[in-house]
Parts: structure tokens; sequence; C-alpha cells
């Protein structure tokens, strides 16, 4: 009995032991294992940079008369359940959800003391607004062209061979080869995950430095948050300004937005994490989708080029490298875009159910923050139905 108590103690000590030696080799798994899954404030646990609202904001109009007729409108749940919107609103958490038509609000809803200023995180929805911002670097000559190598910009990464023929094309595209564990397939699996590791560290730049190379460039997509960020660092060099200081002065300034926005840095002066750290108010939000449904132009001015436009939320004769859900989205430009159907219409997502919907066929915009998200994709339902155009979900 002595000799298993005292080995149970030698093995109590030597858990703790590699315990401690395992967060001192990696501390950002301590965040990992404090906060777990971010939701929509853990972004405030990390520096911030601030993109400063415009000097005059534009306001939608408020319909004299809501569309409550949408509570009832019936919307296939991620169970493939069909149930009145009300109910998949309430069951996905949804705190904020605005459905804009001809720049005039139609519905709205809110719930657990959120409003349409309400600052939360994107998540995913970040990458939409790097790519938004490398359309804009292109435009100014910042960066000459999406066939340069990313060492161009980055000229530390020239140490990782793993960077060698990387373009910031492959990175626009997910296509960079670089290795990357996602979250999924268990606690286990989540918690040493690259997606943790990335959110949660403190020094993204040592990270980057050590990637692997595990897919020739440019031939296999993987969804991943480094692409993205290396984006983000690509910009920084390019321009000589952050991401958020960017942003603000090529776009957030030049859209009428009423409140600012902010980007997530990994430290105090170092890089942003435009994987999934910006934050911005419901209203604000659709701004961006306004100026997209708009071509890239506010007040007639072209803020964002057509062309990077019609590039972004176009795939042409490009064959889809993703087709998510029974609308067949396509990831693009860091940008959903479904391929089923009468097409047109994209998104940018973020995890926990954020989203910014825009369809040109009916002008319309919506955006939804949620806690979990209800799942599925009743965007395009909604929109045709306050158009009165016909819509039915595929069968099977």
């Amino acid at each position: 009995m002595k000799i298993f108590k005292k080995t149970l103690v030698i093995l109590f000590y030597a858990l703790l032991l590699f315990v401690v030696l395992l967060f001192l080799w990696k501390p950002y798994l301590i965040r990992v294992l404090r906060y777990r899954t971010p939701n929509a404030e853990t972004y405030k646990i990390f520096p911030q940079e601030i993109s400063h609202k415009s000097d005059s904001a534009f306001h939608f109009i408020s319909a004299v008369k809501q569309r409550n007729d949408l509570d009832t409108l019936h919307v296939l749940d991620g169970d493939n359940h069909s149930i009145p919107l009300k109910t998949y609103l309430k069951n996905g958490q949804v705190n904020v959800f605005i459905v804009i038509r001809n720049d005039s609000i139609l519905y709205e809803r809110y719930d657990k003391g959120y409003s349409d200023s309400t600052l939360i995180s994107i998540f995913s929805g970040a990458k939409s607004m790097i790519s938004i911002a490398i359309g804009e670097a292109l435009a100014d000559r910042s960066i000459k062209s999406l066939n340069d190598k990313v060492t161009q910009y980055i000229p530390e990464l020239k140490s990782n061979p793993a960077f060698e023929q990387v373009t910031l094309k492959n990175l626009l595209d997910m296509k960079s080869g670089l290795e990357f564990q996602d979250a999924l397939g268990g606690i286990v699996k989540a918690f040493f995950s690259d997606e943790a590791k990335y959110y949660y560290t403190d020094d993204m730049k040592a990270q980057l430095m050590k990637v692997k190379l595990v897919n020739k460039p440019g031939t296999v997509w993987v969804y991943k948050s480094i692409d993205p960020i290396l984006l983000g660092w690509v910009l920084k060099k390019a321009t000589g300004k952050s991401v958020a200081q960017y942003f603000e002065a090529n776009v957030w300034k030049k859209i009428g937005t009423q409140y600012n926005a902010t980007w997530g840095l990994d430290q105090i002066n170092g890089l942003t994490n435009t994987a999934s750290r910006f934050q911005v108010t419901a209203i604000d939000f659709a701004k961006i989708g306004r100026l997209y449904l708009n071509k890239g132009r506010f007040n007639g001015k072209q803020v964002i080029p057509e062309d990077w436009v019609d590039q972004s939320v176009n795939i042409g004769a490009e064959k889809p490298a993703s087709a998510k859900g029974w609308q067949k989205s396509a990831h693009h430009y860091l940008w959903w875009i479904p391929q089923e159907g009468d097409k047109g219409d994209y998104a940018a997502e973020g995890m926990l159910g954020q989203r910014l919907y825009v369809d040109p066929k009916t002008n319309t915009i919506i955006v939804q923050f949620a806690g979990h998200g209800a799942g599925n994709y009743p965007y395009r339902k909604i929109s045709r139905y306050l158009s009165a155009l016909p819509f039915s979900y595929p069968k099977g």
C-alpha cells in the first residue's frame, strides 16, 4: 500500500512538472485553458487599435412600418427543420438581426441588451475586411501585384524556405500550402490546434516564422487563419501604416460610419489579427455591405475600385475550391459566395453566427450577430420574400 501511495505521489508531481513545463514552452496555452472558445467579448483581453469613424455619418432610413410579417416566415435551420424566423432567431441566440433594403431598415430585432451600436467581434468576418484593404492597396500601388511573393514585402520570412514560392494571391485564395491544424476533432485537438494558437498567442510573428509547407502553393485550398494574418502583415509593411490606420484612412472614414471600429493586436505595436479580431457595430457593418452593393462607391465617390469588388464577389470561370451548405458557398478572396441556384449574393461570415449578407438582385443587406447561430442559410429566402420574388430551397 505504501509503495502504491508513493507511486501516486510521484505520478502527481511528474504530471504537475509536465504541465508547468508545457505552459512555459507554450505560454499561450494558459489563455486557451482560461478562455477556451472565445465569445464576442474575448477580444477585450488583447491590445486594440482604432479605426476612427467618419466625420459625417450616413444614416439608413427607418421604415415607417416594420416588416413584422418576417417573424412568421418559415426558414430552414441547421437541422433542416422549417421554423418561423422568430424561432430561428431565438434558437440561434441571435442578439442583432437587421434587414435593410433600398437603404431602408425594414426589420430589426435585438436581445440581451444589444443594439445596432453595440461593438462586438465578427471573428472570421475580419478576413473579408482585410480583403477590402488589400484591394485598395493594389489600387494605390502600395502593393504592386497579387503575383508578388510574400517575401518581397516581409523579408524576415526569407529565413524560412516554406515561404519561398508563396504569393499574395495564394494567401487571398487560402492556397498558401502552409501547415495549419484546425480545432475540429475533440477537446484535446482543439486545445493544441493552430486555430487556438493564433487566436491566443501574444507573438504571431514568432509562430509564423516556424510554420512548415505541406502543399505546393496554389494547389490545395484549406480554410485557415494564417493566410489572412500574413496579408495583414504584408499591408503593414507595404503601406508603412498599421492595418487600423490604413483601413481608417482608405475605407472606414469614407463610408459614413457612425462609430469607431477596432482591430485586435497580439501585443502592443504588434501584428493585427486580421483573421478574427475586427470589432464593429451592426449599423456600420451594414455600411460595408452598402459599399459593395454600390460597386465600391459612396456619395458618388469611388472608395474601392469597382473591378476589385467584382473580382472579390464573383468567381467567374474559376473552379470553386469549397461548397458549404445547400447553397454551395465557395470561399473566394475571403468572401463566401453561393454557387447554387440564382447566384449573385455573397457574405462575410464569422464564428458563432456573425454575418453580413448582401444580395444585389434585391438591393438587400442583412446583418446578424449571434451567440452561436442556428445554422443553414435563411438570408436569400428573406431577401427574395421581401422583394416578392419566388424562392424555394433545393430538394434533397
